[in-house]
């Protein structure tokens, strides 16, 4: 009669078990899954604050408001956009190009809607949050000279027309993530596409006034605005694996590698080249470190991610500091150099460096492993992932720029510029340190 009890418990659990992975393997809830996404989505939601204090401890103090303002106000347009049409642009059916909008405002989406192994609101918000940093990113550029009302309108419009698209191309079923082209968190989706976007409006912007190019008004805020940034980035990599594993893990910890790696670099090229090691230095390499490993952080090891800081240490260094002077374009906040060039180092590096350890099969082989035609493939399809990224992205915005220009104005006034953005469009100062009373001045959008 024993042996029959446990007999019997033993067939009851072996039920339970094999009945729990069936159900499992039809799109059940990883509950460990959900928690790290989710945690994953607040991370990457306080990079753009962060960005606010980077951005805003750089730029000129008669312009920190607006600049602060206008990061800050993609928080509130992006996940608007995103909610009403920019999640099924991206991520809902559709073609090779872009989705369709059969998830409108959110449409068949419910609680009991799976994405893998976590709901599909928690996808969702993870990925509106990389929608709306994007663009914010972008408005480095333009320091001290765009109007704060074609800001707004720029925003919404670089969504829709070119972040939507390739988050679609790479993320969403369309043909670059169908065809191969390796990355993990936004090396193309964000980086490319964000730099791409602020020198084509640095461009058309022209440059500021020699007089209103001041130096950064608020260091330490820019090193708590790195600091929050850093500690965002790792639910922006470590996030990407969309799973509480290993890969995870592994993201998180080349994602720190290759920031380590990049700040000391900088640091050194700042040096032989300058003669000093500066602060603001320093923290712009580490912004360049963690843009650079973005693309490849779910696919190398933390030897890769090492080489990798290093490339963009020096690559995003020589971007500053030689091609913007040599071709005269006026990035206020060396969002080209440090996010494009970075993330056309590190989507390059994903294919030279991914293993096939990380990638499974079919994945690149890179140096570790030996040159072989699946590796050169690879980095073909990396060039030519690039290449579609920048071409499509100052195609796309130049068009927008003109629209802009045409319907609200895209460039301030010389007398805007000259006394401030601060006070001139937003009636406040960010810091109170001017001589005239500011109560009357009229803020004009």
């Amino acid at each position: 009669m024993k042996k029959f009890s446990y007999l019997s418990v033993l067939v009851l659990f072996l039920i339970a078990v094999t009945s729990s992975i069936a159900w499992a393997d039809e799109g059940a809830i990883d509950t460990g899954d959900n928690a790290w996404i989710l945690a994953s989505a607040a991370l990457v939601l306080l990079m753009t604050p962060g960005l606010c204090l980077f951005y805003g401890g750089i730029c000129s103090v008669k312009n920190v408001v607006n600049m602060l303002m206008m990061v800050f106000i993609c928080i509130a347009i992006i996940s608007v956009q995103w909610i009403l049409w920019g999640y099924s642009l991206s991520f809902s059916g559709g073609n090779w190009f872009i989705g369709d909008l059969s998830k409108v405002g959110l449409m068949g989406v419910t609680p009991a809607s799976v994405s893998g192994t976590i709901p599909e609101y928690t996808f969702m918000i993870f990925q509106c949050m990389f929608a709306v940093i994007t663009p914010a990113l972008v408005l480095g550029a333009v320091e001290g000279r765009m109007k704060f009302g074609a800001a707004l309108l720029f925003v919404p419009l670089f969504a829709t027309f070119v972040y939507n698209p390739i988050c679609h191309w790479q993320w969403g079923g369309g043909w670059m993530g169908n065809w191969g082209v390796l990355d993990f968190a936004g090396g193309l989706v964000v980086h490319v596409c964000c730099g791409a976007g602020a020198l084509t409006l640095a461009v058309m912007l022209g440059p500021r006034k020699r007089e209103n190019v001041r130096p950064p008004c608020n260091l330490p805020m820019v090193l708590c605005g790195t600091g929050l940034l850093w500690f965002g980035w790792f639910g922006f990599n470590g996030g990407s694996q969309l799973a509480a594993d290993g890969n995870a893990a592994l993201a998180f910890t080349v994602t720190n590698e290759a920031a380590a790696t990049a700040t000391f670099v900088w640091m050194v090229c700042e040096y032989f080249h300058k003669g000093k090691a500066t602060l603001l230095g320093a923290l712009t390499g580490a912004i360049a470190g963690l843009a650079t490993i973005t693309p490849a952080s779910g696919y190398v090891g933390p030897l890769g991610a090492i080489q990798i800081g290093i490339m963009a240490g020096v690559g995003c260094y020589f971007a500053v500091e030689k091609l913007k002077p040599a071709f005269g374009f006026d990035d206020a906040l060396d969002v080209v150099g440090v996010h494009a060039i970075g993330g056309t180092i590190g989507t390059f590096a994903a294919g030279l460096y991914a293993t096939e350890l990380v990638t499974g099969a079919g994945g690149a082989h890179g140096f570790f492993i030996g040159w072989d035609m699946a590796g050169l493939a690879q980095l073909g399809k990396q060039c030519v992932g690039i290449v579609a990224t920048w071409g499509y992205t100052v195609a796309v915005c130049i068009i927008i720029g003109y629209i802009v220009k045409a319907t609200v104005g895209l460039r301030t006034t010389d007398e805007q510029e000259d006394k401030g953005l601060d006070i001139m469009l937003h009636g406040e100062v960010g810091y109170h340190l001017e001589l005239e009373p500011v109560s009357n001045i009229k803020a004009s959008y």
